[in-house]
């Protein structure tokens, strides 16, 4: 009998799937020293440049925190950790995704990623051309909307303020009541910095690190799984293994982005295998011939365009396409 190449290729990361503890403290802690030294620097240094400059790195430290966060979530880096567990519960709060909404959500992500007609919990929803055309007006321009750059753009507001918070609380106040927690003490802190501080440090504390992480986590959860050469599967035809290689993204970046991103660029990896640790996702890159003929994107500005033109799936070309 011919062995299954999908699950053989779970079966080759499983070597992987292990963390190195003190590397996992390392990357935690150092990142979350460098996250309070840069706030600490907009709060306490003079030099008006110097703050701007706390601010905007604070604002990609916040990322690459919350990608930490995300693999501490999945049990690949520090499970059964209590202190492990209360430093990233405390962050989810801090970062308007508390663990209630957010593994949640990301764990059916994982379990129906690029599948048609299944709830968007977790991500995008993806329409086929067919039903796009045969959708009312107000459903056709919600669906444009919820997929539109500026959406991206204020992720801060529509996707983690009102999609991970309110509307998770709304929906179920018992079960998410730690998302009414992270609203009131971002607000609360919010408030007073303004109060206290003035609008300034307001604005580089309480404003633009948080515009800034949430415009690119947006961007981030969307080029993923929305990309030139991206495929959908309806339910009778989706399988875990074939989602994972053809329908998540290997976003090249350079060491910086990688840094910042903590690796989550290496997605089809992470979908292939959520328990693999962070750090060890290049390693598994160059170990594993199969992973490297990955369907791939950039954070270049033009495949960035390409990525926000695709705004339907069309079965007949089996493509993701635009609307003209």
């Amino acid at each position: 009998m011919q062995k299954n190449p999908g699950r053989q290729l779970i079966l080759a990361t499983k070597p992987f799937a292990k963390e190195i503890v003190w590397k996992s403290w390392y990357y935690s802690l150092s990142t979350l020293m460098i996250l309070i030294a840069l706030f600490s620097g907009i709060y306490f240094l003079n030099h008006i440049f110097l703050r701007i400059a706390c601010s905007v790195a604070a604002g990609l430290t916040m990322v690459r925190m919350f990608v930490i966060y995300h693999d501490h979530q999945h049990h690949s880096i520090l499970h059964r950790s209590w202190p492990a567990d209360l430093l990233f519960k405390l962050y989810g709060i801090f970062i308007l995704a508390p663990t209630s909404i957010w593994k949640r959500s990301h764990d059916y992500h994982h379990n129906h990623n690029c599948k048609l007609f299944s709830a968007s919990i977790g991500s995008y929803p993806v329409m086929t051309k067919q039903r796009f055309l045969q959708s009312s007006k107000t459903e056709q321009r919600s669906y444009l909307a919820i997929r539109h750059p500026l959406t991206i753009l204020f992720g801060y507001f529509t996707m983690f303020i009102y999609g991970m918070c309110v509307r998770s609380f709304i929906s179920a106040p018992k079960r998410h009541w730690d998302s009414l927690i992270a609203l009131v003490i971002h607000f609360s802190i919010s408030v007073l910095i303004f109060v206290y501080l003035g609008w300034f440090t307001w604005l580089l504390a309480a404003v633009v690190p948080f515009m800034l992480a949430f415009m690119i986590g947006s961007y981030l959860f969307y080029a993923q799984h929305n990309f030139p050469g991206v495929t959908f599967r309806e339910k009778d035809e989706w399988c875990y293994e074939e989602a994972a290689m053809s329908s998540s993204s290997y976003m090249v970046m350079n060491p910086f982005w990688k840094w910042v991103t903590a690796n989550i660029g290496y997605h089809h990896i992470h979908h292939i295998n959520s328990r693999i640790p962070f750090y060890r996702l290049p390693e598994v890159l160059s170990s594993i011939p199969q992973l490297q003929q990955a369907k791939t994107t950039t954070l270049n500005p033009s495949d960035i365009v390409a990525c926000f033109r695709l705004k339907v799936w069309d079965s007949e070309t089996k493509s993701m396409v635009g609307l003209k």
